[in-house]
């Protein structure tokens, strides 16, 4: 028995809203959504692996294109609608509730002090993923040429330049110093 529109598209919804309710990251959804979306009958197995494939490959959020794709091949532009709506929905809603809480207790000296304890464990998960980064794609011959962009871009940042023209300024650098490099 073919399943109305309405009923692709509802289902749709209801997977993506479940899918993102239980699972907080992209990948960690994959598996999910393959369960959902391939056994039961939204989109063949090797549609989905295309989907999965051209997630990685397009910039953007993995989870958003997923959805777009899975609701496309399942129920049209509508289905993407409905997807999308599934997909951004819990997000949306923790975010803002988020927003409202602090907002609410800004003033409180309890939320004062939780505000002043997330700085320094922000700052330490960027330092561990820095560091994570520069470990991995520097060789030992290329170490100094890593720390030439890194000290650049710290002194590029401590004179208040714009992030974005130093993140620049360090892929055209990566360009001269890393470019002549052969694989």
């Amino acid at each position: 028995m073919k399943k109305s529109k309405l009923s692709v598209w509802t289902h749709l919804f209801w997977m993506f809203l479940k899918i993102n309710l239980l699972s907080t990251s992209g990948p960690a959804s994959v598996g999910l959504l393959y369960k959902e979306a391939v056994d039961k009958k939204l989109m063949t197995e090797a549609q989905f692996v295309e989907a999965v494939g051209f997630s990685n490959v397009l910039p953007g959020s993995e989870a958003l294109k997923l959805a777009m794709f899975v609701g496309f091949a399942a129920g049209g532009f509508p289905g993407t609608v409905a997807a999308l709506i599934g997909s951004t929905l819990p997000p949306t809603v923790i975010m803002l509730a988020v927003a409202a809480l602090v907002t609410r207790y800004q003033g409180e000296a309890w939320m004062q002090g939780f505000m002043s304890g997330l700085g320094p464990a922000v700052a330490m998960l960027i330092v561990v993923v820095a560091w994570q980064i520069f470990r991995a794609e520097s060789y030992k011959s290329l170490q100094w040429r890593s720390l030439t962009i890194a000290g650049l871009s710290a002194i590029a940042l401590w004179l208040d330049i714009p992030s974005p023209l130093v993140l620049f300024g360090a892929g055209i650098l990566g360009i001269i110093l890393f470019g002549r490099r052969t694989s």
